[in-house]
């Protein structure tokens, strides 16, 4: 049964006349299921700041979780799927957290038990529940955000390009090459290159497992790049099994210099440099 403004406004009221005491009874409900994982202090602190906000949406008559009314409730929210997401808590504990204030209400509300407060009580109660879900929805949205920034973190933490030698840039590649990795190793590779004006640049693939048609592709791909910015690429790190592979697939990488190992690669570049008189 949806809120109606009148009913909404005798919540706020209800919520003004016993704030003390549903802060306190919420904050102890909360804290039963984080378990202590949360300060007595920051949980006061945050059923606080929303048994506020659902009396501030009440008393501007708000009968939907989208209204204007309840902008500052949505806000609140917000914040605390965000805090926590970041923390570590599950999207459950946080919808949970929510769910609370109902039976913080219930509580209040106490031997009142008429028709009329009933049917109050209901209707204020599925708008917790749009509340919680609202919360749940946010906490996925930010957890997800959290995790695409964590990954790209990684991404570009496992794709390092490091100085060897005067003129001469590698890039370890360790794990799979797939297209967004090949696409980061590209980025890095070019701007290091402009960085540092390395006329040189190896590209180590003893970490690859395997290499396939397509991880074979975005390294050429990488190359070509490299090439157009001035540098010579030397692949290494072509094991056995990996020449194999690359035999049995048909991959041709041309006038591109490889080598067994990283040692080998430095040393072909050494060599190439004392020709060119570098």
């Amino acid at each position: 049964m949806p809120l109606s403004p009148d009913e909404a406004r005798r919540f706020a009221a209800l919520l003004e006349g016993q704030a003390e005491q549903l802060a306190s009874r919420w904050t102890e409900l909360v804290a039963a299921g984080l378990r202590g994982r949360l300060s007595s202090a920051e949980l006061r602190r945050q059923t606080t700041d929303l048994r506020r906000a659902f009396q501030q949406a009440f008393a501007g008559g708000a009968t939907d979780l989208g209204q204007d009314a309840a902008a500052e409730l949505r806000a609140q929210l917000t914040e605390l799927s965000s805090g926590r997401a970041r923390q570590g808590f599950s999207a459950t504990e946080t919808a949970v957290s929510i769910y609370a204030f109902k039976d913080v209400t219930l509580e209040v509300l106490g031997d009142q038990s008429d028709a009329a407060t009933l049917r109050d009580y209901v209707a204020f109660s599925s708008f917790v529940d749009q509340a919680a879900l609202f919360t749940f929805d946010s906490y996925v949205r930010i957890r997800e955000s959290i995790i695409a920034d964590q990954a790209e973190q990684l991404l570009e933490l496992s794709t390092p390009v490091v100085k060897l030698w005067e003129g001469v840039v590698a890039v370890p590649l360790v794990g799979t090459l797939d297209s967004a990795r090949a696409q980061v190793v590209m980025e890095r590779l070019l701007q290091t290159l402009v960085d540092t004006g390395s006329p040189y640049a190896i590209i180590d693939i003893t970490g690859v497992p395997a290499v396939d048609t397509q991880v074979a592709q975005h390294i050429l791909k990488t190359v070509v790049a490299a090439r157009l910015m001035g540098a010579d690429c030397i692949i290494s790190g072509i094991r056995p099994q990996i020449a194999q592979t690359i035999v049995a697939l048909g991959i041709e990488f041309g006038d591109i210099a490889t080598k067994s190992s990283l040692a080998d690669a430095l040393r072909y570049v050494i060599s190439q440099n004392k020709r060119s008189g570098r």
